[in-house]
């Protein structure tokens, strides 16, 4: 972009999440380039490192479905853009792009969608909902399966979308920059028995990203003292998060559970894990925690499906299970555990290796920054 730039995200809050962190990274591509970078959202835990990558967060009720709200959010979205003098709307979630649809339409400025998710269609509403993500002046695929998938939906796609996978911070996850006691205060609050082996499982707690699986898994192993951290928010789910601990307590495996929460210092989480566990039930858009914990040197085991196939090699950077799978995930935890010391220290070296390389936070941040020059200086809206 030749001349500075105002580009509005738009979202329905700025909890964890990929979608949630890569506009925290679009932000700062933004500002760091010397354009303004405005977020409306209705808060959350990543809004403080939103403010510190320089956005703008502006408070809207965008976590609504309702039909009526939408159209409210519209005008709300439509007024900002006006005073705010907007270029760009860039929507990362359907409802609150649905809002930033109307409200681009009444301005006349350029709309922007990043698909973050694999949006089940199975019922003409469910499609019809979901086609707001395939009318952007852009459409942002967050991996090579998203856009297939989008292209097999949406014939007339054309060049309007792009492949920009996500990426992660080679520094900041960096195994020799976790310093001090960072990893010592995580390993004493959870509880880690010394020497025992570490899965982590990091996302939100809901059914689909496998918590579940994961413990049936655990309570599979050949290795018996291992010790598995769930680490992520349950957002409300407190009859879920019940659920897995009754579960744990059923398999008698709840004395090797610990549930950690939200975590902000993931890299010092990670540098507590043996192994890091991706066990989606359903297709990952992409996978964020398998970049990063590779990034980290850890060992990641994975479902194969979606995403998880574009960022581990299997055998070679990980391992991928079929899906669901509980005794295979726990016959690939014990056979990674049963490798050495030494073995799963060069296992993580070359993953690291292999993810900066391919999966870097600076390469999403340019090609983004390129679609939207490239909108600019298009002239007239399609």
């Amino acid at each position: 972009m030749d001349q500075r730039a105002t580009v509005l995200q738009v979202l329905p809050k700025l909890d964890t999440g990929g979608a949630e962190r890569v506009a925290v990274e679009i932000a700062e591509a933004l500002t760091g380039a010397g354009h303004r970078a405005l977020i409306a959202c209705e808060g959350g835990v990543l809004t403080q490192a939103a403010l510190r990558a320089g956005a703008e967060i502006l408070t809207l009720p965008l976590d609504t479905k309702s039909p009526l709200a939408i159209r409210r959010n519209a005008g709300k979205l439509a007024r900002l853009i006006k005073a705010e003098n907007v270029d760009i709307i860039h929507a990362h979630s359907r409802a609150p792009a649905w809002s930033a649809y109307w409200a681009a339409r009444r301005t006349g400025k350029k709309f922007v969608t990043t698909y973050h998710g694999t949006y089940k269609e199975n019922a003409p509403l469910k499609r019809r909902y979901n086609e707001i993500m395939a009318t952007g002046d852009a459409v942002v695929a967050v991996s090579a399966f998203i856009g297939e998938r989008i292209r097999a939906r949406h014939e007339d796609i054309g060049d309007r979308l792009s492949v920009i996978p996500g990426g992660v911070d080679p520094v900041k996850f960096d195994p020799a920059a976790v310093l001090g006691d960072r990893a010592v205060r995580l390993a004493q609050s959870w509880r880690l028995p010394l020497g025992a082996p570490t899965i982590m499982l990091p996302g939100r707690l809901t059914s689909w990203k496998g918590q579940i699986n994961m413990i049936t898994a655990l309570a599979a192993l050949r290795h018996k003292d291992a010790v598995l951290v769930l680490v992520g928010g349950d957002q409300g789910r407190e009859k879920y998060t019940k659920s897995l601990i009754a579960h744990a307590q059923t398999l008698g495996v709840a004395d090797r559970l610990r549930l950690a929460g939200h975590v902000e210092d993931m890299p010092a989480a990670m540098m507590l894990a043996d192994i890091v566990v991706n066990a989606s039930t359903e297709p990952e858009a992409f996978g964020r925690t398998i970049v990063e914990a590779q990034a980290m040197a850890r060992i990641v085991i994975a479902a194969d499906h979606g995403g998880a196939r574009e960022t581990i090699r299997d055998g070679e950077t990980g391992f991928l299970f079929p899906p669901r799978d509980d005794q295979a995930l726990a016959s690939a935890i014990d056979r990674v555990l049963d490798l050495s010391a030494d073995e799963r220290v060069t296992w993580g070296r070359h993953a690291r290796a292999v993810v900066s390389e391919n999966h870097s936070i600076a390469a999403m941040q340019r090609a983004m920054l390129a679609v939207y020059a490239g909108l600019l200086n298009s002239g007239q809206r399609r």
